[in-house]
């Protein structure tokens, strides 16, 4: 521990926090996505339309039997092949690191947060349903203003785990060389010879942001549980 030098920490700071911004502003732009588009996808799941209610579940069990890393590899090195035959350009279309990281995690994180979209759902009782027809509401109305809510609130913890592992999850980008919270520690620790300090210190936020959150979710499923 004596030749360990912690003040690169401090030095670096500035760095730090920039890579730390990108993970927390990722990490919630990519749940925003994903809520958005995984209830798109569970009302197309829970549709009376075969063909709808197939493609969306062909596209959450792709997505869920795929690792992360291959598909955030797929978009960034693929993709731009695919449009430019696509497209009949010269040179593969550029995507960016940084649009190919938050395409792809909303795309991603979309399927998961669409199986628990899902099961919120189903939680209600389907008399739900047939009071809003009562009240003159159409199958649309009624899901947004009476199950909608109502799953939301059952479901909120489960939200908010799966918004813990999309943080952690964020960590993968740093492959694509850009500046999150590890990539921005692995630049210092390869420009100052200081990994173990950098590691450490990454283990340590990530530790403490994940238990916080954790303890966050305990709290607010206690506090809007339904008892029934």
């Amino acid at each position: 521990m004596s030749d360990f030098d912690f003040a690169v920490i401090f030095d670096s700071w500035p760095l730090l926090l920039l890579g730390l911004k990108y993970t927390l502003q990722l990490t919630v732009i990519a749940t925003i996505g994903g809520v958005v588009l995984g209830t798109l996808l569970a009302l197309a799941r829970l549709s009376k339309y075969k063909t709808l209610s197939m493609l969306a579940a062909a596209y959450v069990n792709v997505m869920r039997s795929v690792p992360l890393l291959l598909v955030i590899f797929w978009f960034y090195f693929l993709m731009p092949i695919a449009l430019q035959s696509l497209m009949g350009s010269e040179w593969p279309i550029a995507i960016g690191a940084d649009r190919s990281a938050y395409i792809t995690f909303i795309l991603f994180e979309a399927a998961y947060f669409c199986e628990i979209m899902r099961a919120g759902i189903q939680s209600i009782p389907r008399g739900q349903v047939n009071a809003g027809y009562a009240l003159g509401l159409d199958y649309g109305q009624s899901m947004r203003l009476i199950v909608l809510p109502q799953a939301v609130r059952n479901m909120l913890p489960l939200l908010l785990t799966q918004t813990i592992i999309l943080f952690q999850d964020v960590s993968l980008v740093s492959l694509l060389n850009v500046t999150d919270l590890v990539g921005a520690s692995v630049k210092i620790a390869q420009r100052d010879s200081r990994v173990v300090e950098m590691y450490i210190f990454v283990a340590v936020v990530y530790f403490v942001l994940s238990f916080a959150l954790s303890m966050a979710v305990r709290q607010v499923q206690k506090r809007y549980a339904i008892i029934r």
